[in-house]
């Protein structure tokens, strides 16, 4: 497996990129596609990174791993694809959002928006296996 990061976030996290466990992980990543159903995309495994450029993070938002239902997960933590109902964990991220500063959030589980107001949208684990919540931790 060949890691997609932009320029920026690859110069930033290219010494990590480089340690043996690194490697080690990204085997097991590479095994794990090939034997069973994992989500996100291998393409959209970095996601995160490639949609909210380092010089612009204001603020991370921190998952714990991707959602694990079929056509949930697309690299972003909490968000979902267009036209994907938004889960149970997100609707509880709009109601905070609601409460807290009574701005009502849009109707689509879609967070791609909020990255480029420079919210990195972040899992502390990348991939997971389907239906499998936490299985790659």
């Amino acid at each position: 497996m060949e890691i997609e990061l932009p320029p920026d976030w690859k110069d930033i996290l290219q010494a990590e990129v480089n340690k043996p466990y690194f490697y080690t992980l990204l085997e097991n990543i590479t095994t794990a596609y090939q034997n069973s159903t994992i989500y996100p995309t291998e393409q959209n495994i970095f996601n995160a990174f490639k949609h909210c450029p380092y010089v612009k993070v204001k603020v991370v938002i921190l998952g714990q791993d991707p959602y694990h239902g079929k056509g949930q997960a697309h690299g972003l933590a909490f968000s979902v694809p267009e036209g994907v109902p938004a889960p149970p964990s997100l609707h509880n991220i709009y109601k905070e959002i609601l409460n807290d500063i009574s701005v009502t959030p849009a109707i689509s589980g879609n967070l791609t928006p909020w990255t480029t107001q420079g919210v990195l949208l972040l899992n502390a684990t990348l991939t997971v296996e389907a239906e499998k919540p936490g299985s790659h931790q």
